[in-house]
């Protein structure tokens, strides 16, 4: 894949739902939408809380869009296909070793299999567009629907720790699947 290929970032689309990259216009729905006890407890303790106004935008303008103008992180809202007007939740994928790729959904939204759906989707945009060999997920052990999602796509624990959440210092996992085992198994 060429270099300057690495910067654009698609849309995804599922069988329910629209992958769109992430814009500076969704702040508004992350603010009203992501700070919620049941999404952010699993979410690493760098997040603020209680979530300050203003936070989806700071997220957004000093996070985000400057990873993703450098090619090194790939942020998507998620919206359903019925409803494209506004998101239920945020999936994303990064460079960094051990935690390439993150997500949260409206606790409305939660039990329906469409985090499995969206995660499928950037996962093989990952592996089969960037040409990455690995991608591993770190997850609070307790994060049982999470962990539902790694499992089901083949992912296996090849480590376990202590981290910091939101919701305190608790043991956690790293999941990892390889290229040609996505493949394999998709």
């Amino acid at each position: 894949m060429k270099t300057e290929k690495k910067h654009a970032i698609p849309v995804l689309k599922t069988h329910r739902l629209i992958l769109q990259p992430l814009e500076l216009s969704d702040s508004a729905d992350i603010q009203r939408l992501f700070p919620h006890w049941e999404i952010v407890k699993y979410i690493t303790h760098q997040v603020p809380w209680p979530y300050p106004e203003g936070a989806a935008r700071q997220f957004i303008q000093e996070v985000a869009l400057p990873n993703m103008a450098k090619g090194s992180g790939w942020y998507w809202s998620i919206r359903l296909k019925a409803d494209a007007r506004h998101l239920i939740g945020v999936i994303n994928l990064c460079d960094p070793p051990n935690a390439n790729r993150g997500f949260w959904l409206t606790p409305e939204w939660q039990h329906h299999g469409l985090m499995s759906e969206a995660s499928a989707a950037v996962t093989d945009f990952w592996f089969n567009q960037l040409g990455k060999p690995v991608l591993r997920v770190p997850k609070a052990k307790g994060n049982l629907a999470s962990r539902r999602i790694s499992e089901r796509s083949g992912m296996r624990v090849i480590a376990t720790q202590w981290a910091d959440f939101v919701g305190g210092h608790m043991e956690s996992e790293i999941w990892e699947i390889t290229k040609d085992e996505w493949n394999r198994n998709k």
